[in-house]
């Protein structure tokens, strides 16, 4: 029977243990699932031989909480969960979240605002001498100066402000096991300066060939400056062609190693093998357990990466763009594996990844040569070098649902439509709606305004018009009433009051009625948060209309869901400022009545 590792001094009394070699400071809950990175660590390091223990959402205002295990031997490793704690706090608004889905019962308010920083400055409170190092979303999507929505400022390297020997960025199971092998034959920690995958500090620069960033004063003056910076980590965040980058911070400097290589399809296989319980730790059973878990408990993480390219997203900084994926055999285990998990109703929910239908490399080259530095695949045209090929995924979709006690199986992360249109077999797209949509097909456009659509990084508005065709007219051959629910931001960069309304239009003669909507989000680590804070494209740098006014804010959110009633206020002045009156009226085609 799978055991939990200990989060007390009960705990590894039971194991046996007088100590732990790491110890793991988490800022969510404990939960013993891969779609969690702490269980990925932890069970990784466990599998070569290491002794972990986990502290999960300590009292970060009462140091003894981080005693609770004892000295570490090796380091503390400190993370503060699958998302970055200032987007778990806070809305696109700035509003303080109602909920935490990564907290026992969901409860907010359980880790720190800025919690790598706060957790390593108190393990380093805790027990002065052992090493602390970062990893996870927060501390990888911060590893450099970094535009700070929320502060809206500029902030520099979480290294420097969290006071960390060390920081492994991106899917970190390589970097963890070089740095716990070498820690335990006794190196000193300021001695790990060449291990792929992570960042130090140093009061020199490296001997190896390495690009100097733009230093941090000259950032912290010029934007444009920035928006340099951004385009050489951008291009330079390749396992195979990337080159080592340092920033300058007075006479101390950050340095960036290249990225770790992505795990082989067997090393996948492995690590997703590794005795995880699937569950969350039995403390939390009195508040209800963890919200997080539920939507990925009987589900598939079928591969990593993403070469989609989107520029909100921050994949491409984080698990990079090469496809790893794992094998059929691998897949199919866990799937029978989930058959046996209490709860489990025949339906396994999603079997995807960044995006669910890339499963192979985008090319041949990318392999040899590294991923392009000043091309991207699918945007602005798809790369003539492009792989499409979806034969290998329904295979496996085959294979899953032809097992006993499978009942269904869903695709609920993304599918990238451009990509799946670009495929001369038209036999994945049919049993994509015949078998895997439960009756709603989640798609993401983000927008049909081209000029908005040429800023994010995404297909025209007319590939998106297709694929909806095509999905209509599939689902009618098979006589099927299914739905595809479009997901749209509103006020990204390049989206000025025109192309809201175009957007509004757009919905309106498509009969798109969204409940939910989301106002762009400016998150460390992407091209459009470097596009809201210097208004300029890094790739190109040419300017960039930004929306930054809450009030025109506002108004493009409520033109995304004119139908609203309390939204008509504000949807007649946005149209009478885009110069629109011709929407205001009761005539067929306007969008809000007038007012009294």
């Amino acid at each position: 029977m799978n055991n939990f590792l200990p989060i007390s001094k009960d705990e590894m009394e039971k194991q046996g243990w007088d100590s732990c070699d790491f110890i793991l400071i988490s800022g969510d809950a404990y939960v013993d699932h891969p779609s969690f990175g702490h269980a990925l660590i932890s069970r990784t390091l466990e599998a070569a031989g290491y002794r972990v223990g986990i502290i999960p959402q300590p009292d970060w205002r009462d140091p003894s909480g981080f005693r609770i295990l004892g000295k570490p031997r090796l380091a503390f490793l400190v993370t503060s969960g699958n998302i970055d704690s200032m987007v778990n706090r806070f809305t696109a608004a700035r509003k303080i979240r109602s909920r935490d889905l990564y907290s026992s019962g969901g409860k907010p308010g359980l880790r720190p605002e800025r919690a790598s920083i706060v957790y390593a400055n108190r393990a380093r409170e805790a027990f002065k001498g052992v090493p602390v190092i970062l990893g996870g979303v927060e501390a990888s999507l911060r590893r450099f100066i970094h535009y700070d929505y929320w502060s809206d400022s500029l902030r520099r390297s979480i290294l420097l402000d969290s006071k960390a020997d060390l920081l492994v960025y991106g899917m970190g199971e390589r970097a963890i096991l070089e740095i716990a092998e070498r820690l335990s034959q006794g190196e000193e920690i300021k001695s790990l300066t060449n291990i792929p995958g992570t960042v130090y500090k140093s009061s020199s620069l490296p001997e190896e060939p390495h690009l100097l960033l733009p230093d941090h004063e000259r950032v912290k003056a010029d934007k444009r400056a920035f928006a340099e910076s951004f385009r050489l980590q951008y291009e330079n965040n390749d396992p195979i062609c990337g080159k080592t980058l340092a920033e300058g911070y007075g006479s101390l400097w950050v340095i960036q190693n290249p990225p770790a290589k992505p795990l082989t399809r067997e090393e996948l296989d492995r690590l997703y093998s590794l005795p995880y319980t699937k569950e969350f730790h039995p403390i939390y059973q009195k508040d209800g357990g963890v919200p997080a878990l539920e939507e990925v408990k009987f589900s598939l993480t079928s591969s990593r990466g993403c070469f989609g390219g989107c520029s909100f997203c921050s994949l491409a900084f984080h698990q990079g763009r090469i496809i790893t994926s794992r094998s059929h055999e691998s897949l199919i285990k866990e799937a029978e594996e989930l058959t046996q998990l209490s709860g489990f109703k025949g339906y396994i929910h999603d079997v995807g990844g960044p995006t669910a239908n890339f499963r192979i490399t985008a090319c041949e080259k990318q392999l040899k040569r590294g991923s392009c530095k000043n091309r991207q695949c699918l945007f602005p045209e798809p790369c003539k070098n492009l792989q499409v090929d979806h034969s290998d995924y329904l295979t496996l979709l085959r294979k899953l649902r032809s097992l006993p006690g499978i009942k269904k199986v869903f695709i609920r992360s993304g599918i990238r439509y451009d990509y799946l249109l670009l495929d001369k077999e038209s036999q994945f797209f049919l049993e994509l709606c015949q078998h895997h949509v439960s009756g709603q097909l989640k798609v993401a456009p983000e927008h049909v305004s081209d000029k908005v659509l040429q800023v994010m990084g995404k297909p025209s508005s007319k590939v998106f018009q297709d694929f909806r065709r095509k999905f209509d007219d599939l689902n009618k051959s098979l006589g099927k009433k299914q739905y595809m629910v479009p997901y749209f931001i509103s006020s990204h960069p390049g989206s000025d009051l025109k192309a809201a309304v175009e957007l509004a239009e757009f919905m309106r003669d498509n009969r798109i009625n969204p409940e939910q909507v989301q106002d762009f989000y400016p998150t460390p680590g992407t091209l459009s948060t470097c596009m809201y804070y210097t208004s300029l494209d890094p790739r190109t740098m040419t300017s960039v209309y930004v929306c930054r006014d809450p009030k025109e804010k506002a108004m493009q959110r409520a033109l995304l869901q004119y139908r609203k009633e309390e939204n008509y206020p504000l949807v007649r002045k946005a149209l009478i400022l885009a110069g629109r009156r011709d929407l205001i009226g009761f005539g067929r085609g306007t969008l809000v009545p007038p007012g009294r």
